[in-house]
């Protein structure tokens, strides 16, 4: 394992824990260079899962596609990583109770915007400008619109 701040590969682990799902463990290490700590994550390789995209290409299930996107749409913004693992695990749970290998991207794409929606309408905004791909400046005032009539139902 290589410390992702100095390079150097002697490390220690400091701590290890189970994931929340218990598919995963969390490991703290500390590199013996530098004296920095970082986290680790060891899952069990299983079987790939599939992502339809909208045009028909399948492309495999990528975690850390998922959470570059969430990072540019909550940069800037009161979101913790630990929130936007949440969501990607989310995304996974939500992988593993599917009984064939496949998942259209418009299905991940939702879930994702469900989920911001609830944390960050900023993020929210940002992350479906992208994903939605507005053609036109119109769509997205529409968005924004129907953003600000749901805020107003829950009281915000």
């Amino acid at each position: 394992m290589r410390c992702p701040f100095c390079g150097s590969n002697t490390e220690k682990v400091v701590d290890s824990r189970e994931g929340r799902d218990g598919g995963a463990i969390r490991r703290r290490r500390q590199c013996l260079q530098c004296h920095r700590r970082f986290t680790t994550y060891e899952r069990i390789e299983e079987i790939q899962f599939m992502v339809v995209k909208k045009d028909g290409r399948r492309e495999p299930f990528d975690r850390n596609k998922i959470l570059s996107g969430l990072l540019k749409a909550t940069q800037k913004r009161p979101v913790s990583v630990n929130q936007l693992e949440a969501i990607v695990e989310d995304v996974e749970a939500l992988l593993a109770d599917k009984t064939d290998r496949e998942i259209s991207s418009t299905e991940i794409g939702e879930r994702i915007m469900q989920r911001l929606h609830d944390l960050d309408e900023v993020a929210y905004v940002r992350f479906a400008s992208v994903y939605r791909q507005f053609k036109d400046v119109n769509e997205f005032v529409a968005e924004v619109k129907g953003l600000l009539e749901g805020s107003g139902r829950r009281g915000k």
